[in-house]
């Protein structure tokens, strides 16, 4: 038999919520989706082996900046798609594109993560191990922030602009991909 996760503990507000069988107080998944986000749940029960002891941290998963890994990974999701809805272009273009020009270490890192997309998801698959999905987008989010640190994207040398939209859209197609799988959105703006 199977267990869909070990007995989660709750902290919020830097407390532990205390739970007692006997007196009938507990916390539902519809709690922690009320108290946050359906995303958050998701994503925070997801990243971790069902076999772990898991600390739900609901100021963690509200939380608006680079600790939440939901919003790290969306947050990517959302400046990709400002980047490209300020370019204004169609993305279906960006398929011919030479990407010979991206040789920094930053855009050679992102294209490598991007490119353990299709084994990473087979073996998560495999092993139903959604949590590997979570990790790999956490890692994702991380090479393309690197990316977007080190490199301005809208350039004005069109053949290295085409290579870097071409990049960033990648990148965006598989942010969106992993978090449809463990069924999470990819929001346009944050």
């Amino acid at each position: 038999m199977r267990y869909l996760h070990t007995m989660v503990r709750v902290m919020r507000g830097g407390e532990e919520v205390k739970i007692s069988k006997r007196a009938g107080s507990y916390v539902t998944l519809r709690d922690l989706i009320e108290w946050t986000s359906t995303d958050a749940v998701r994503f925070f029960l997801l990243s971790r082996k069902p076999d772990t002891e898991y600390v739900f941290d609901i100021d963690l998963a509200l939380a608006k900046n680079n600790e939440n890994p939901v919003y790290y990974v969306q947050y990517a999701h959302a400046r990709i798609c400002s980047v490209l809805a300020g370019w204004g272009g169609d993305v279906a273009q960006l398929a011919q594109a030479d990407l010979a020009p991206l040789d920094s270490p930053a855009a050679q890192a992102l294209m490598l993560k991007l490119a353990q997309y299709p084994e990473m998801l087979m073996h998560a698959a495999q092993g139903l191990a959604p949590h590997d999905v979570a990790f790999y987008l956490r890692e994702l989010a991380a090479a393309y922030h690197s990316y977007y640190d080190a490199e301005r994207i809208l350039v004005d040398d069109e053949a290295l602009k085409r290579a870097r939209l071409a990049l960033v859209a990648a990148t965006r197609q598989v942010l969106h991909n992993g978090l449809a799988v463990l069924g999470v959105s990819s929001p346009a703006k944050m």
